[in-house]
This record gives structure tokens, sequence and C-alpha cells, in this order.
């Protein structure tokens, strides 16, 4: 690993100039990258661990050489997000993991990954032969399913009843293990260390009699800890007790708590009417461009906005889509909102530009970068071209 940077001071969000960037704009906070990196370098450092990025939720590929000072490598989901890695963070440790491989894409895969877990035991003997005659050292894994819900919402909760992802006690098979070097449990998001504690006392009730037999245990993601009031002794100390109990690499792969607010979406009012009540359509879509506000849901933050009803002027802001859903939520000001305006959303880097769409054709945001200096700069744009070829 290179030598870790300095972390930049970080501007205030009231302070940042949001008029130099395009609109719409996803614009990443290079100084607030930084910070969060360095975080998470100190917790590599001191838990004696592995953090890898999780490409999953955030691939801006043009912020990859700073992840590169911090951390030693990616995990991916798929051979895209493999290529990525090897082409974008070249040298890093590559660790992919799917529900399930394709014939084809798990052969071009091979050359480019050093770890590879299983979701099954399935999956693993239909594709044993091929790692044991890799040219390259690949180290094979099996994810399990530790049957413990930490995650309130389901549809991001790996160990809702009946999940697809990992194999659970039941369904768990020692007498095949031969060959595989690590296991691999997910079953955190957006989580504090008092639940990986929880969740970990799970795992090793479970699976604890095969960790003798391993090399390396995967944490898996879900660790927020660049959050305010996140517990980093504690994860820390779990992660240094883990190690010392089994005798086990331990690698973490946090993809939220990279990008956990580094960044905002810009966006302009393009038009404003009254139906009951007041309301705005923004050159930004909700189920376009911030699809996790539908999904998980939430209502995103608006720099300098409240609650509706909180400040003398409420209106109802949506996206630019012929989507009825389409719908941010109500937000209040404290002068009327104008033609033009601009409007910020806070923490729109991670979970954002992974899931957009170019649904009905809509602009879609550029991406930019804020310098430490101050300096915006645009690295990527889209236009037609783009949406057409996503068609055919």
């Amino acid at each position: 690993m290179q030598e870790t940077a300095q972390a930049p001071s970080v501007t205030p969000a009231d302070e940042v100039d949001f008029s130099l960037a395009p609109s719409p704009c996803f614009l990443l906070d290079e100084a607030r990258l930084h910070a969060n990196l360095q975080l998470m370098a100190h917790v590599q450092e001191a838990a004696e661990c592995t953090i890898i990025l999780a490409l999953k939720a955030f691939s801006t590929w043009s912020a990859f050489p700073i992840v590169s000072q911090y951390l030693r490598g990616a995990t991916a989901s798929s051979l895209n997000e493999a290529l990525l890695v090897n082409t974008q963070m070249p040298g890093a440790q590559l660790h992919v993991y799917a529900p399930a491989y394709a014939p084809d894409e798990f052969t071009a895969i091979l050359p480019l990954a050093s770890h590879v877990t299983f979701n099954s035991f399935a999956q693993w003997q239909r594709f044993k032969p091929q790692i044991q005659a890799s040219t390259h050292k690949i180290s094979s894994g099996i994810r399990v399913n530790p049957e413990h819900a930490e995650v309130e919402v389901g549809a991001y909760n790996p160990c809702v009843p009946g999940s697809r992802l990992g194999v659970t006690r039941g369904q768990f098979k020692p007498e095949q293990l031969d060959g595989i070097e690590g296991l691999h449990f997910h079953a955190l998001c957006e989580s504090g260390s008092e639940q990986l504690e929880r969740t970990l006392a799970a795992f090793e009730a479970r699976f604890g009699e095969f960790l003798p037999q391993m090399k390396w245990v995967n944490f898996g993601g879900g660790h927020l800890m660049t959050r305010d009031g996140y517990d980093v002794e504690k994860l820390i100390s779990l992660v240094r007790a883990f190690r010392k109990r089994w005798g086990v690499e331990v690698i973490l792969e946090p993809g939220s708590a990279v990008a956990w607010r580094t960044g905002w979406l810009v966006a302009t009012v393009l038009d404003i009417g009254e139906n009951q009540m007041p309301f705005g359509l923004l050159d930004v879509s909700v189920s376009a461009h911030m699809p996790d506000c539908l999904e998980m849901p939430y209502r995103p933050m608006i720099l300098g906005s409240g609650e509706a009803g909180e400040k003398a002027f409420t209106y109802r802001l949506g996206g630019n889509t012929c989507l009825a859903g389409d719908v941010a939520g109500d937000y209040s000001f404290d002068q009327p909102l104008q033609i033009g305006d601009r409007l910020v959303f806070d923490d729109m880097i991670h979970y954002t530009m992974v899931k957009t769409t170019f649904f009905n054709g809509v602009k879609h945001p550029s991406i930019a970068h804020r310098t430490p200096d101050g300096a915006v700069r645009v690295v990527r744009t889209f236009g037609f071209d783009d949406f057409k070829r996503r068609l055919g």
C-alpha cells in the first residue's frame, strides 16, 4: 500500500460555491473522500485487517487514484466491475463475489481475481476445476448466512427469511470444503459496531467449528465507520479479538462508508405549479438518479431546507420524468422558490451513480470533482449517444 496522504481540510457545505458545477451534476468533494479514507486507513492499521472498496456502492473510477492511496483492493460482483478494477486500480487485490456466475463470465473473471467467493456449494463444485487449473493463485471462499437480522428494511436485509444470499448452517456441506480457504458473511447495511458484535456472535455460533480450517473471513459490508457517532474503537477491538481467537485474516468491504457524505447532487428548479399545494419540478429525477430514495425509502436532505411546514414556504419537489411517483418529498424554505434556483441534495455520492438510469431519456447528471482548493473539475458529461447505447 502507498503512503497515506494527509487529508485536506473540509469546507463546510454552506461555504461551497455550487454555481461552479453544471446542473444537474453529481459533485464529489475530494477533501471529504480523503477524510473518510484516512479514517478507514487508521482502522486497517490498528485492527491489522484488510479493507477493500465495494464497487456496488461506489464505482466512480475517476476517484480510484485517491482510493488506492488508502485501501488495498476492491470487491466486484460482476465481470464489468472486475474489469473496472483491473483497468482503473492496477495492482489492487480483486475480490469477487456474485450470487451466481455465468460460465463465460467466470472464465473471464479468473485471470483478474485474487479471491473468489461462491454463493453455494453447487457453484463451488461447478467451477472448482477451473480454480484448480488457474495459472495464478486464487483463494476461494463460501458465503454463509448467519441467520441473524440487524437490518429492518427487507429489501436491504441479506438475512431476511428465505434469502437467496449465502449458505445457511442447515445447508452447509463440510465434506465439500476441500480447497475452500475462507468464509464470507454479509448481514449489515449502514450499521454500527454494536450490530456487528451481535452478528459475529451468531456467525461464530453457527460456523465457528469450521474456522480453524480457514485462512480468512470476510465480514462483508455495511460497516458505516465514517458516520458521526460510530464506535470506531469498538470495531477495531472486535476485529483484533476475532483475529486472535481464530488466527485468520479479516477482510472488510464497506461500500457506503467510503463515500459517506462526500458530495452532492446539484439540481435546478425548472417549473413551479400548484395542485392542492405548491410543487416544484427539477432537472433531476428521483427514480432515475436517486432510486434509493424510493427503494429504501428515505427523504434526501436539501441544503437550507426544512421539513414540510417548518419554514415559511412548503413545496412538493419532483423530477422531470413521466412517472407519477417521481417525487423526492415535501420541503420548506425561508423564501419562495423561483424558476432557475439551485437546489442541492446532500450525501448523494454512494449508491446513486451506480444505480442511475436513462429512463424517459431525461438528461443524466454530469460527474464532477471539487478539488481541495475549491475548484470544480467536470470529469464526465452525458448526451444522446450514451442514451442510445443503452437501447437497440
